[in-house]
């Protein structure tokens, strides 16, 4: 009866709110999905959890005895490669210590004020335009370009969300379990006034301190989904992994003239990691660091073609 009612609502067009409650009785992988999220599942084992996780996404058994895919090894090195030294570098706070340590402070996004709570900011003493973020997550921002326009209680709402979240759970991804949650105010940054708000993004696959692909990132302000991505090796050479679903022809885009420093720079950034992905920024000429990720897409990727999610699975070298 449940399928033949789930076409019947189909049919009859009724809203996506019904739909969802079909599918939680129907599909057990959305159920999980939709489940994990609420953290009804946060008691579960790391193991056992993350077997689930990956059939809930893409559907396969997750082999950890032997795992040879991508995102095979990414759930493999959750539970596996843990270092003390993986939370500072998650840490959008820390991270910035640790990337200047390394590297110098010309490559840090200057950082305008740390706060525990949304209620310490004293949005007086902070310029018309600024980025406010969170330590412990991931994609958790409000974009302020002119401070005169800003709804003070809508981002107060967004931002008690965003520092109840707990990253860890969902995806196991075990470095965040111990990120302190803070808010952090960043520096606008713009390219040129004609392209504000739409900085390209460049993520340097790293394996064992050497780069082997970049993917660009452009076009996240026109809405979920509609984002740009294109894959390069380090030569520059487009490559055939479509990563925005959209199968669209991938014209490449201009080659950065420093690509060699930034390739560099990943370089230092993820030397002795079994992987990292090392996100960069070109900002006017100038390179900036953006993250580090140790799961890209906490492992669940749909990589198209398929055989892509091998291929970049060969990279990892588990057993060293």
């Amino acid at each position: 009866m449940l399928p033949e009612l789930e076409n019947k609502v189909k049919s009859m067009g009724i809203n996506r709110k019904i739909k969802n409650i079909i599918r939680l009785m129907t599909d057990e992988d959305f159920r999980f999905r939709y489940l994990a999220g609420k953290g009804y599942y946060r008691r579960m084992c790391d193991r056992k959890y993350l077997e689930r996780f990956y059939k809930a996404h893409l559907g396969e058994r997750l082999n950890l005895d032997a795992p040879k895919t991508f995102n095979e090894k990414i759930q493999w090195l959750k539970l596996n490669d843990r270092k003390p030294e993986y939370t500072q570098m998650v840490d959008k706070i820390g991270a910035k210590k640790y990337v200047s340590e390394r590297l110098g402070e010309e490559y840090i996004i200057p950082t305008l004020g740390v706060w525990d709570s949304f209620d310490e900011i004293d949005f007086n003493e902070l310029p018309d335009q600024f980025v406010l973020k969170c330590a412990h997550g991931s994609g958790d921002l409000v974009i302020c370009q002119d401070k005169s326009k800003l709804d003070i209680q809508k981002i107060r709402k967004k931002m008690a969300v965003y520092l109840k979240r707990e990253y860890y759970y969902y995806g196991r991804e075990w470095p965040y379990k111990d990120v302190e949650p803070r808010i952090f105010a960043e520096q606008y940054m713009c390219d040129s006034e004609s392209d504000q708000n739409n900085l390209t993004d460049y993520k340097f696959f790293c394996f064992d301190g050497v780069p082997k692909f970049v993917m660009t990132v452009r076009d996240r302000t026109k809405g979920k989904g509609k984002a740009m991505h294109r894959f390069y090796d380090t030569e520059w050479n487009i490559q055939d992994l479509d990563l925005d679903y959209r199968n669209e022809k991938k014209i490449p885009e201009p080659k950065p003239e420093n690509l060699d420093q930034m390739l560099e720079i990943a370089s230092i950034l993820s030397k002795g990691i079994k992987h990292l992905r090392v996100d960069l920024y070109r900002i006017k000429g100038k390179i900036y660091f953006g993250e580090m990720t140790f799961y890209h897409m906490s492992g669940v990727e749909t990589f198209v073609p398929k055989e892509w999610d091998l291929k970049l699975g060969e990279y990892i070298n588990i057993q060293s």
